[in-house]
């Protein structure tokens, strides 16, 4: 057994460290910060919801679909009205990205008003306690 320093300190690294409990209470959000996060989240969601309406509208295409729906549309209405003018590829698109842009509007609108809606009730109850831990 050599009692040199790196047996010391690797015997003091062995032991486990206690672990310590803090309580805190969330009383404010940022309002700024709400903002841009909501932002960011619904920026995300409107990407997300223009690739998903491309992907299932190709898939309705390669799969033959909406030709079927076309046909029996003009079979109903009449050779003259083709229901793929109003669903061509341009107008899903486009109707997708105004859909996101709209939902990135309201998204962020809705982050702000939660923040204000939160800071304010945390006058009235005193806000979130919470427990942390560290390992």
């Amino acid at each position: 057994m050599s009692n040199t320093v790196a047996d010391k300190l690797a015997r003091k690294t062995r032991k486990k460290a206690p672990s310590k409990q803090v309580r805190l209470k969330l009383v404010y959000v940022d309002f700024w910060s709400a903002v841009k996060f909501s932002f960011l989240v619904s920026v995300c969601w409107a990407i997300v919801g223009i690739v998903a309406t491309v992907l299932v509208y190709l898939v309705l295409v390669q799969t033959g679909l909406l030709a079927k729906v076309d046909s029996l549309f003009m079979d109903v209405v009449g050779d003259k009205n083709s229901l793929m003018t109003y669903l061509g590829f341009p107008q899903v698109f486009g109707f997708s990205v105004v859909v996101g842009i709209l939902n990135i509007i309201v998204g962020t609108a809705l982050g702000a008003v939660a923040s204000l809606i939160y800071n304010l009730l945390t006058r009235i109850v005193g806000g979130f306690q919470l427990g942390f831990t560290s390992n």
